[in-house]
């Protein structure tokens, strides 16, 4: 992320072994040096011009006149002369210094190129370099976001420009080789390629660098070795190259350019030069058995998971997916995603059973172990479809929620597979409870650079030490980290804080923890690189996730260049800009809007608003991403909007083909393997992304949720054959208490699960994958083996049909589905209701009032009444929840009309108090109990009708909203003196 300095590199903080061989000291060399760079840059720098200015004084004439062309040239002219071109050398070289020692200092982005000073740039960075090299601990300058959990000692806590650490991943044991935390991400052709390679390094003598050991707070970076064999410590990259993957003398091997070990053995370029430098033939390394086998056989070994468990360490994860391979045919999952699903075998889950050969292998991965942006985008698809789902009450016409079918099914099962709402939970309630604890303290928020994420505990990285966090927060592997444990959340926490860190977004993996960027705190551009469709899937998944995540409160997100309109799936928070030009003209006049604000407020940013009485005001956050590439005018003009961003809420995330964004304080990399890179700083992760497929699919389910491409009402997935032929062979009764009936009662330490696998499927007539159904039933996770058991003993639970065919089987996309034979009061009432509003029966009242009495007879209570706690969770993500009361009520008013035309008011009131029993907040039946009970001619009855509405209102809503105002306005029609006799 931040691009560093020449000096002030990220060093990755590898401890050695507990008995480190002796520590290497500074040479005489070594300090000869620094005090040479110091002496030269004090003549250069101070003395130049004070020689100048003795000797010769100002070379420019005390006035100018016409006559002043016209004099001869003499030899002071020509020194004066000379005077000048030294003076500008001297300036010149003196920004270059100041460049140089300010990037290294802040370790704030490259240092930026003077104009015309290649030499005298590279000069002063030597002599900054090597000054620094002993007068300061670089390593302590910009510590990178890989080096989490390496404990050190904080000294002179100055602030730095930037100080998004990377240190080994929260929650790691410190024992555990820091090389480990990255999973490798090699194919056969790699691996064999890397022994390849390895087999012709052995041929041949080449100059190698052994790591030393670290002194003190210095440890020795590529980019240092670089500098000092090289000459430019730029070309790291070189040395990452010839060493990526290379087998170490310790069995471990390079996978990222900051994680280097003491002991370890470089390879050098042919150009490489210095006396701490040698020469020997390289002997082929040992390739492991599992690499061998990997090379060998084109891929992993046989076992085949969903994922690797995030709660297992990584050796646990590679030796399980095939020596260390798993990355190649599975995704690493968050620890916060549900740990422990597997995939299914490719053959039946169980004999009896005929799978397709499809069967578990046709969801989408990406969207699988992206557990926060899945759980985002199901509950905002879910508010979609209830919202939608009203609308067409409103309207007039109840319209069946459209089941998903192709690659909108697999994405709407990826989603509820992969989602994690708990985790969701967590990080929102844990950060809305730090700040209302801070605000209780009379404390600031602190600025947060990024999260870490894992099945434990969040970790907060702080930009820079703001001492001891309030309780039961404390800090993490060092002062600028803190921490809280899941389990020390209070379930009563104050949670009534604005969301203080709104613009957290995932980026992806690292060793089984999450990395969130909090992208309105940067304090820059955050750019982009990589293959236009690497950028394209990394740009959607933060825009969809900003869009629909579940620890923010208000936010813009404004995109540019994005080929498809997200605004579907936030409409409140996404909008779509044109093109650069017009992102430029909007963020000039906010940022300047948002300065003069917090200038007025007496505010230094927005973080203070959004704690105490100013909260909930105007410090949303507004994000920008760019997909569109800026022209050269435009990149500058967006560094100049993006310089003060950190502060004022506003961040920048720029997709760009180049490497060299003006204005890029983090620089972020996505390669074709699915890795997110930033190499100055150690960071490899896997990264979280929405491929071009799942992003179309994602758009289309939103878009069907919508419902309204149809000129009438869709008919139920599955119509129940309502005649003699059609009677069931197993009948289970969801409305009320579970009931299953036709088939012999289960065992009782079997019955819960066999039941409520069963009404998923009920639920789901279009068929059920196997890994919903294991992350519906399991959502903590469960092996293939138990969900297989499970399923082959509710389908003989259920037997099979009079013909011998079973009533549960697989169909060609792999789901589990149910015969026809087996029916539901749910699939009954939804058939009911066709048959009598769009059916032969909507032109006939009698048949249209029989069809819907017997519906009506069906409500006899909430869905699935007698749930368990803490069973039926994946119920909150289902429509039917929401649809089932919305028909009942239906129903109820379509029966009470029917009634009330035929004269009978008394049987219009009873259908009316049933749909009140499942819906009992719906108005449209409070207005109809008041008709039908005013139509029975009896006063005391409907004065007792509006009693209990408001003892219901009361009930519901609290005493101090009152009664609804369409239904207080019947109320004053029908019964005028109610507020005397019923109201008290």
């Amino acid at each position: 992320m931040a691009r560093t300095t020449a000096t002030g590199r990220n060093r990755a903080q590898q401890g050695g072994p507990a008995a480190s061989p002796p520590r290497r000291r500074w040479s005489l060399g070594d300090l000869v040096r620094a005090l040479g760079a110091f002496l030269a840059l004090a003549v250069l720098v101070v003395g130049v011009p004070g020689a100048l200015l003795y000797f010769i004084g100002s070379p420019l004439p005390h006035h100018f006149d016409s006559d002043l062309v016209q004099q001869p040239i003499t030899s002071e002219t020509f020194i004066n002369t000379l005077a000048v071109v030294v003076w500008l050398a001297w300036a010149q070289f003196t920004a270059c210094v100041l460049v140089e020692a300010k990037a290294a200092v802040s370790g704030v982005g490259m240092p930026h190129r003077v104009p015309a000073s290649g030499p005298s740039q590279l000069l002063a960075r030597q002599l900054v370099a090597a000054l620094l090299l002993v007068g300061v601990s670089t390593a302590g300058l910009v510590p990178g976001l890989s080096q989490l959990g390496q404990h050190h000692q904080v000294e002179n806590q100055a602030r730095p420009g930037v100080a998004a650490t990377a240190q080994q991943t929260p929650g790691q044991q410190q024992s555990r080789p820091a090389s480990a935390a990255v999973p490798h991400q090699q194919g056969a052709q790699h691996a064999a390629a890397v022994g390849q390679a390895a087999g012709q390094s052995a041929q041949q003598d080449t100059k190698f660098y052994r790591i030393h050991p670290p002194e003190g707070r210095h440890h020795d970076s590529l980019w240092e070795i670089a500098e000092r064999h090289l000459g430019d410590g730029r070309r790291y990259k070189e040395i990452y190259q010839l060493n990526k993957d290379r087998v170490q003398p310790d069995g471990s091997r390079l996978s990222q350019a900051s994680l280097i070990r003491p002991g370890w053995v470089m390879e050098m370029p042919a150009d490489a030069h210095g006396g701490e430098l040698v020469e020997m033939p390289v002997a082929a390394p040992h390739t492991p058995p599992d690499v061998q086998h990997y090379a060998e056989h084109g891929g992993a070994k046989d076992t085949v998971k969903e994922g690797a468990h995030a709660a297992q360490p990584a050796a646990t994860q590679q030796s399980a997916a095939g020596g260390g391979h798993a990355a190649d045919t599975t995704p690493t999952h968050s620890a916060s995603a549900p740990a422990g699903k597997h995939a299914e075998s490719p053959a039946a889950a169980f004999s009896g059973v005929t799978s397709s050969s499809s069967h578990g292998f046709d969801l989408s991965e990406a969207l699988i172990a992206a557990p926060l942006l899945a759980a985002g985008l199901l509950a905002a698809l879910g508010r979609r479809r209830r919202t939608a789902l009203w609308q067409s009450v409103t309207a007039g016409v109840l319209r069946t929620p459209r089941t998903p079918s192709g690659p909108q099914a697999d994405a709407a099962d990826a989603l509820r597979v992969g989602a994690d709402p708990d985790a969701v939970a967590f990080l929102d309630r844990a950060l809305r409870w730090l700040s209302a604890k801070l605000d209780g303290e009379g404390r600031k928020l602190p600025t947060v650079y990024a999260a870490w994420l894992t099945d434990e505990a969040l970790h907060l990285q702080l930009a820079w030490p703001e001492g001891q966090p309030p309780a039961p927060w404390q800090l993490g592997q060092d002062q600028t980290f803190w921490r809280l444990d899941r389990a020390n959340l209070d379930g009563d926490a104050d949670v009534s804080a604005a969301a203080p860190y709104p613009g957290l977004v995932a980026l992806g993996t690292l060793d089984g923890a999450r990395l969130l960027l909090n992208l309105e705190a940067v304090p820059g551009i955050v750019s982009l690189a990589g293959a236009p469709a690497d950028r394209e899937a990394v740009l959607a998944s933060v825009a969809a996730e900003l869009a629909t995540n579940g620890w923010s409160d208000r936010m813009t997100v404004t995109l540019v260049g994005f080929a498809e309109d997200l605004t579907s799936l936030a409409p409140t928070r996404v909008r779509h800009l044109a093109d650069v030009p017009e992102v430029i003209e909007i963020m000039s006049a906010e940022t300047a809007q948002r300065a003069g604000a917090l200038r007025n407020a007496g505010q230094d940013s927005v973080l203070t608003g959004r704690t105490g009485r100013a909260q909930h005001t105007q410090w949303a956050p507004h994000l920008v991403l760019l997909a569109a590439e800026p022209t050269e005018e435009e990149a500058e003009r967006l560094a100049e909007l993006a310089a003060d961003a950190g502060r004022l809420g506003i961040g920048y995330l720029v997709a760009s083909g180049r490497t060299d964004l003006p204005g890029s304080a983090w620089e972020l990399e996505i390669t074709s393997a699915g890795r997110l890179l930033a190499p100055l700083l150690g960071l490899d992760l896997e990264a979280q992304l929405l491929p071009a497929a799942q992003y179309q699919a994602v758009l289309r389910l939103f878009a069907e949720a919508d419902g309204d491409d149809g000129p009438g009402p869709d008919a139920p997935p599955f119509l129940v054959d309502l005649t003699d032929q059609g009677r069931p062979g197993v009948y289970a009764r969801l409305l009320g208490s579970l009931e299953v009936i036709g088939i012999d009662a289960p065992p009782a330490d079997r019955g819960p699960l066999l039941h409520e696998a069963l009404a998923l499927l009920l639920l789901h007539r279009e068929g059920v994958h196997p890994r919903v159904l294991a992350s519906a039933l399991w959502p903590r996770g469960v092996t293939e083996d138990v969900r297989d058991a499970l399923v082959k003993r509710l389908r003989d639970w259920l037997g099979t049909d009079p013909g011998g065919a079973p009533r549960l089987s697989f169909d060609d996309t792999g789901r589990i589905v149910l015969a026809t034979s087996v029916v539901s009061d749910w699939d009954v009432l939804q058939t009911l209701h066709h048959e009598a509003t769009e059916g032969g029966a909507a032109s006939d009242p009698a048949a249209r009032r029989r069809l819907l009495t017997d519906a009506l007879s069906l409500a006899r209570g909430p869905l699935l009444e007698n749930r368990a706690p803490g069973r039926y969770g994946w119920l909150g993500h289902e429509i039917v929840d929401a649809q089932h009361p919305v028909l009942v009520a239906e129903i109820a008013l379509a029966l009470s009309a029917l009634h009330l035309g035929a004269g009978k008011p008394k049987a219009a009131v009873a259908a009316v108090e049933t749909g009140m029993s499942v819906s009992p907040k719906d108005e449209r039946l409070w207005l109809e109990l008041l008709r039908a009970t005013h139509a029975t001619g009896d006063p005391a009855r409907l004065e007792a009708a509006a009693h209990s509405l408001v003892a219901r209102s009361h009930t519901l809503n609290g005493p101090s909203r009152g009664l609804p105002p369409q239904v207080e306005a019947l109320m004053d029609e029908l019964l005028p003196a109610w507020r005397g006799s019923v109201a008290n």
